[in-house]
């Protein structure tokens, strides 16, 4: 480690000098889609991509940067074990001393640290420039490199920008041999890129979860007692009574009233109880507190960094969320991933795929109806199917793009999967009998990487079409994504901080000459004009708030 000037600990490694730009030296490639391995409705705008994410990601930049709610990735956990590929090829004798380094065990070689940083470190920073200024990311990790990325993170996204850490219960305990401590549990690390901005949206309500009414408005039914003991809280534990009925009732003796008793009896006087002896609630047997709903106040509860278990039910869950104000996350354990897979495809072939559950938890918790979700380590597609079962269950217009590098993976696995649970799907029982389960609504394109946007040379490659290359050439003038597809005959891409970015080229015409010049939108910004060539005088130019930039010498080509 070394102390920077903000005095916070970073991480240094062999080869880090060499990925520090790597992202940059990354050639924009094109997508092609096949509609053979696509399924569904192709118009829901979700993705599953073929290819290396760091290519991939960098492809996917000009159509999606700064639009993403919420990244959720599970890279390899380099536990010495595992196989995984790193296809970048780096030339530095520092990248070259690591990747010719034999990857061993942790007490044997150390070099597949660096090896995992490294690979790491590009695509994060990729990842970055995704995120929308509320978005979140979260990664899956266990021990072998929490530490690590924690500090890698602190690099890229500031230690400013850490949200924390959840903490998933992902098995049974386990006699592991040759250690004392059975490590039952995984990691998810959470940042944004602007803390300010940053939104988890946790128990977020609306009216519709108030379905209680009187003359002061609507409201719902909450837990009058809080989980402690009358040894504990001797002050809690007292008796009330309803003063039109004149009933007394006294708290569990496990659970005394969330009250002391002054503050009670201005709660009653405000008649914010809800009394079991006149309440059109059913089994009713303590009183509850009314909690009403205002859409200024009613602001989504904290997300707990403790992940529950599925096996602890729905009552004990709000309870405890009620108590403590918090929101709740749940999951199955591991086994629950590998039986649900089993159960869609017929195979177990993926080692620990996450539960559906789990990130179905996290997307929740971070996005709203239209947002769109990112997974660049996509395995077996659960953050898709989480995706699709929460919009058919809510209704909303979530997208995913998912991006997986294995061909036979992607379309074996990840694709089947989610064809199968869009269309729907059935399994039969280990003690006999069939399920069959709903289909889920939306559909996916299949794409795959195509050839670079340049050549070698620098040219751009034959076959690139005028959308293709409007997106690129917007997001290197502007660092942002093209907004929305080039009207037809228009030179106009879009406008940022008072700059209009037009392209001429293609069967519209290549050359900025006085007709294309008079076609250039009016207005106070700086054209920033693309094209093949240009017969206008620089003088006049500058008259006109025009600047020429020739295609292809002008346009980054990385």
């Amino acid at each position: 480690h070394k102390t920077g000037e903000s005095h916070m600990p970073s991480l240094d490694w062999i080869g880090k000098s060499a990925v520090l730009n790597h992202h940059r030296e990354v050639t924009y490639r094109l997508l092609r889609c096949d509609e053979s391995l696509s399924a569904g409705d192709p118009d829901t705008g979700n993705l599953l991509v073929e290819g290396d994410n760091l290519l991939a990601l960098k492809a996917l930049l000009p159509y999606y940067a700064g639009q993403v709610k919420c990244i959720y990735i599970d890279p390899p956990y380099n536990t010495g074990e595992e196989k995984w590929t790193y296809n970048d090829n780096v030339n530095s004798p520092s990248m070259q001393k690591w990747i010719q380094a034999v990857v061993g065990k942790e007490n044997e070689d150390l070099t597949r640290h660096d090896k995992w940083l490294c690979m790491m470190y590009p695509r994060l920073t990729l990842l970055r420039q995704f995120l929308r200024r509320d978005g979140v990311i979260f990664i899956s990790i266990d021990d072998n490199e929490v530490g690590h990325l924690h500090l890698l993170m602190n690099d890229i996204f500031g230690p400013r920008n850490m949200l924390g850490t959840l903490v998933w219960k992902r098995r049974s305990p386990s006699a592991m041999r040759g250690t004392p401590l059975s490590t039952d549990h995984e990691h998810i690390i959470s940042y944004g890129i602007d803390i300010d901005k940053t939104a988890l949206y946790g128990l977020s309500k609306g009216i519709e979860d108030y379905p209680y009414q009187d003359e002061r408005g609507n409201y719902t039914s909450t837990d009058l007692t809080v989980g402690m003991n009358k040894d504990s809280r001797p002050g809690q534990f007292y008796t009330i009574q309803n003063p039109r009925t004149g009933k007394t009732y006294y708290p569990n003796p496990e659970r005394v009233w969330r009250f002391h008793p002054d503050t009670m009896q201005k709660v009653i006087a405000n008649d914010l109880i809800i009394w079991p002896d006149e309440s059109p609630h059913r089994n009713m047997e303590r009183p509850r507190y009314k909690t009403y709903h205002d859409p200024d106040t009613d602001k989504p509860k904290p997300v707990s960094s403790w992940i529950e278990s599925t096996s602890v039910n729905d009552r004990q869950i709000q309870e405890i969320e009620n108590e403590y104000d918090v929101t709740i996350l749940h999951s199955g354990m591991t086994q629950e991933g590998g039986k649900l897979l089993q159960q869609i495809i017929g195979s177990r072939t993926f080692a620990y795929p996450k539960p559906l559950s789990l990130v179905r938890s996290v997307i929740r918790a971070s996005t709203r109806s239209n947002d769109l979700i990112l997974d660049s380590f996509a395995g077996t597609g659960t953050t898709g199917h989480a995706t699709l079962d929460i919009n058919t269950e809510d209704g909303g217009t979530r997208r995913f793009i998912l991006i997986e590098l294995e061909s036979d993976i992607c379309r074996g696995i990840t694709a089947e999967r989610l064809k199968r649970v869009i269309e729907g799907y059935s399994y039969e029982r280990i003690k006999g009998g069939t399920v069959d389960i709903p289909p889920l609504r939306g559909g996916f394109r299949y794409c795959r990487l195509g050839e670079p946007l340049f050549t070698a040379e620098g040219h751009i490659r034959e076959g690139v079409t005028f959308r293709e290359l409007a997106a690129h050439i917007f997001i290197a003038e502007t660092g942002r994504p093209l907004p929305h597809p080039p009207g037809p005959g228009s030179p106009l891409l879009g406008t940022a901080e008072n700059r209009a970015v037009c392209l001429l080229w293609g069967d519209g015409g290549s050359v900025l000459d006085r007709r294309a010049l008079a076609a250039l939108p009016q207005g106070g910004d700086v054209k920033i004009v693309y094209a093949d060539s240009c017969l206008i005088p620089q003088e006049h130019l500058r008259e006109a708030g025009v600047v020429f930039k020739q295609i292809p010498y002008s346009v980054r080509t990385c």
